[in-house]
């Protein structure tokens, strides 16, 4: 079911209302929004999809189109199939007669008359528009009308205003269009609730389940709902979260208060990250443990600010000048979202480094039902720290930046009795002073990069989906994940032979289970969300020369569907 119209006319808040609604009675839900750079104007689209399986991702069309101006009919009755149904309200928007010919059912509901005789306004149209649609598929009203109280249920005579509109649109389609639709969905489990929740929503809550105690960044679509949610939470988790005069300062206020000893998060975007790169570099010399989500969005530059890409992986991999060790993960779905989030701290305080979780518009915004998210699973190591008697036995002076085997270096708190820890963005010996003795400088270099050692031995292999020994396999990384699961079921379903390969974990690079998957298949596609295939060259030089055989790419802003990685996968 698509919802379309002006920026500002609420399409958003039909999306989330239905969502609710379906999710709440059984259904598994997935939904996207497609949304200009506006506060008011320009056309924008909330899409929700309900399966009574798993689903995690949108395919293309919809079987209703809810149209809350002629634009949206103009551009999307396309996507409508014969069989499907546009509601539009009829007494403001004027159709030719030939638009009754062929095609969708055209609906017509007087949306705002409604909403003027049975709520008092014109405002609650919306509601008669989520009425209406329910109504066509004789779903049960009730759940609409408890998630109308519970939303608006603050202002109890809006809330009873909104559920009188939303009846009024149900009852209109109901009673006027009874014969021209024969849908009838019956809720697969009306006692059976699912959590429904966005990858922005997955990853804050992933950090709060991790310990984060510290959140800085500056508000840069679509990387924002992090900072937004996990301030709602701040006093409850005793969190603080500070909203930064810029990204520079951001990542150094995190840098700061986790040399202090608390863990900490910053998230941005694109531009946001480019400034954020020499903080990156600071975290890297100091060993400061950081966690950074980088979400990303088309550009260069300001590009297609609240569209999504995933463009920006050989920049993250080698961002910051000198050379130093990182981690990068890139989950898939809203679950992953939250148990790497809890794995990308850990990392960061094992090896005292920057771990990047790459996300994007698609992720951050898109919302999953999720049957459970399990904090048990996420563990909180802090790495090596010492206490205060470890650092009473120390009796020549504590070295913040000892050389030892694992490169890992035990860190001692500032402001423990006895011990001043000492670190510099120059290159520095044990203690943390300046140096420019060359010999200190190979030693520090090879202490460091020898934590990537560690840190291969905790990346987790490649998520394998499929068929086994398939003919086809799909390779792809961070919000891919859902096109690329359903193109592959669809294209096995019809007697093809496909099978997936999901990199969420990205670097260090698992290269000899990569190599090793891709052996078995006679024709190896990577599908990315870029113009030039940047995973595809990662894997050419991570895996001794191995090339794929070719590439599925989009680059215009909008996520895959499976029927987009099906045509181009033939």
């Amino acid at each position: 079911m698509k919802i379309g119209g002006a920026a500002g006319q609420g399409m958003q808040s039909i999306c989330h209302i239905l969502s609710h609604v379906f999710s709440r009675n059984g259904y598994h839900v997935f939904s996207v929004q497609d949304y200009q750079s506006r506060i008011r104007g320009g056309h924008n689209t909330s899409t929700v999809r309900i399966r009574d399986e798993y689903v995690t991702a949108m395919t293309q069309g919809a079987d209703i189109l809810i149209a809350l101006n002629k634009e949206t009919i103009d551009l999307h009755r396309g996507e409508v199939p014969r069989g499907g149904a546009i509601i539009y309200d009829g007494e403001k928007v004027r159709l030719p007669d030939s638009s009754q010919q062929e095609g969708p059912a055209l609906v017509s509901v007087p949306l705002e008359r409604l909403a003027v005789e049975k709520g008092g306004h014109r405002r609650y149209g919306n509601s008669v528009a989520a009425g209406a649609a329910l109504g066509l598929m004789r779903y049960d009203f009730e759940t609409l009308a408890e998630m109308l109280k519970e939303i608006y249920g603050k202002d109890e005579k809006v809330a009873d205003d909104d559920v009188k509109a939303a009846r009024a649109g149900y009852d209109f389609t109901t009673e006027d269009f009874s014969r021209q639709f024969t849908w009838e969905f019956t809720p697969p489990d009306k006692g059976k609730r699912r959590m429904l929740i966005s990858g922005n929503e997955a990853l804050a809550l992933g950090a709060l389940a991790a310990g984060c105690k510290f959140m800085s960044a500056y508000p840069m679509t679509p990387s924002t709902g992090i900072m937004t949610y996990l301030a709602g939470k701040a006093g409850e988790w005793g969190l603080i979260v500070e909203q930064a005069e810029d990204e520079i300062a951001a990542i150094n206020m995190a840098i700061g208060a986790s040399f202090a000893g608390v863990r900490t998060l910053t998230a941005t975007s694109g531009g946001g990250f480019c400034l954020m790169v020499e903080g990156l570099g600071l975290a890297g010399m100091t060993e400061t443990p950081i966690v950074v989500v980088e979400a990303q969005r088309p550009g260069p530059s300001t590009g297609l600010p609240t569209r999504t890409e995933q463009s920006d992986l050989e920049f993250v991999l080698h961002a910051a000048h000198g050379e130093f060790p990182r981690a990068i993960l890139a989950p898939g779905t809203a679950e992953e979202a939250f148990y790497l989030m809890g794995k990308a701290f850990n990392l960061a305080d094992r090896y005292q480094t920057p771990v990047i979780i790459m996300s994007d518009q698609h992720l951050a915004d898109s919302c999953w039902t999720i049957d459970e998210l399990d904090v048990e699973k996420i563990t909180v190591d802090r790495g090596e720290f010492l206490t205060e008697k470890d650092l009473a036995n120390i009796t020549d002076g504590y070295k913040r930046h000892a050389i030892t085997d694992s490169g890992i270096s035990p860190r001692a708190l500032p402001g423990t009795p006895g011990v001043t820890v000492v670190t510099d963005s120059d290159e520095h010996d044990e203690e943390g002073h300046l140096t420019e003795d060359l010999e200190i400088r190979n030693r520090m270099v090879e202490k460091r990069m020898k934590k990537l050692d560690g840190l291969k031995g905790e990346i987790l292999p490649p998520g394998i989906y499929g068929a086994k020994g398939a003919e086809t396999l799909l390779i792809g990384w961070g919000s891919t994940y859902g096109a690329m699961r359903e193109a592959v079921d669809t294209i096995n379903a019809d007697g093809g032979s496909a099978g997936m390969m999901h990199m969420s974990e990205l670097w260090p690079f698992p290269s000899e289970h990569v190599a090793g998957a891709m052996e078995k298949a006679k024709k190896c596609l990577v599908v990315e969300n870029n113009a030039t295939g940047q995973l595809a060259r990662i894997i050419k030089a991570e895996t001794g020369g191995r090339a794929v055989t070719g590439n599925i790419l989009k680059y215009d802003g909008l996520p895959f569907c499976p029927e987009y990685i099906i045509n181009h996968a033939k």
